[in-house]
């Protein structure tokens, strides 16, 4: 899928190398069709990392596709220069009168923290309460799933005794759900987060369904049955190396981290560790977007206000 985005954006060089179809604003313009328009809200602290993650993926299956970027308004970023956020990312008030076939809300290093503690908590919520408005469909990562639960559903959060960092086996619960389709009966996904939700808790709403279960690392993909909302509890957008560089990191401040399960080549982290994911991952990102914003979403963006399937 030719992905739009400014060619001045760090991740266009780095896409292109890698082949993945970039397009410009400039040759979009040229096409007389209309591009799903996609919203990612990163709340990443390394956003430019992120946003080249997250591309990489949207950027994989044969539509055009329109990316805007949003920050939160209510919280200063410490590891993206100011100069790209101005360039690249709008807040809320920007676009709070758009609408959007697909939002992505990202994870966020702040699970340790109650949700209400937040400094940005009450500008989310907003955010996701216009979502279900103004989006066809929305994909929630990690915190963001979490996040999302919360609002929606009010499922809990729990903090793990110790941090849940690897790549985990997990089963797929049902081969029929269309965001499923063509993914192996079990599959791989990385994690790294200390907080997580109870199975319990989720079969509680009947609107809900687990799609994929780990033995170690419990639900991991959570649908709404109508396709409005999807919750991962995992980071299938990670590189190679996300979880070698947050394992270093983390020694390096003398938190003495475990090394992540299942990750480097004989718990050696000298070793190259090996990507089991990518084409789980690839295929996640291809079946949303068929499925749930192409398919699903109306020509008329604007009609999304009036469906019947709002959560």
């Amino acid at each position: 899928m030719p992905i739009k985005i400014p060619s001045d954006l760090p991740a266009a060089k780095i896409l292109e190398q890698e082949n993945v179809f970039v397009m410009t604003n400039e040759r979009a313009n040229t096409q007389d069709i209309r591009p799903l328009k996609i919203l990612i809200l990163n709340l990443m602290p390394t956003k430019i990392v992120t946003e080249t993650q997250l591309l990489r993926l949207l950027g994989n299956s044969p539509l055009q596709v329109d990316i805007e970027f949003l920050q939160m308004a209510s919280h200063v970023s410490k590891n993206t220069p100011q100069d790209h956020l101005m360039s690249f990312y709008n807040v809320f008030d920007d676009i709070k009168h758009n609408f959007y076939d697909g939002m992505i809300i990202t994870g966020a290093p702040v699970e340790l923290l109650n949700f209400s503690q937040v400094d940005y908590w009450d500008e989310l919520c907003t955010i996701m309460k216009w979502s279900k408005r103004n989006v066809c469909s929305t994909l929630h990562i990690c915190w963001g799933a979490q996040a999302g639960l919360f609002y929606h559903y009010g499922v809990p959060k729990y903090t793990f005794d110790e941090k849940l960092s690897g790549v985990y086996s997990h089963r797929v619960l049902n081969s029929m759900h269309p965001l499923m389709r063509g993914i192996d009966d079990v599959f791989y996904l990385p994690h790294s987060r200390n907080t997580g939700v109870r199975t319990s808790d989720i079969q509680k709403h009947s609107r809900l369904e687990i799609l994929s279960m780990s033995d170690e690392a419990g639900a991991s993909i959570i649908a709404d049955k109508k396709g409005r909302q999807f919750f991962i509890l995992g980071h299938p957008e990670y590189d190679r190396e996300t979880l070698k560089n947050e394992f270093f990191r983390d020694l390096n401040k003398g938190i003495d981290p475990k090394i992540p399960k299942n990750y480097f080549p004989e718990n050696n982290t000298d070793k190259m560790p090996i990507m089991k994911w990518k084409s789980y991952a690839n295929l996640l990102f291809i079946n949303w977007l068929n499925y749930f914003v192409y398919q699903n979403t109306p020509y008329n963006l604007s009609e999304i206000a009036t469906r019947s399937d709002q959560i």
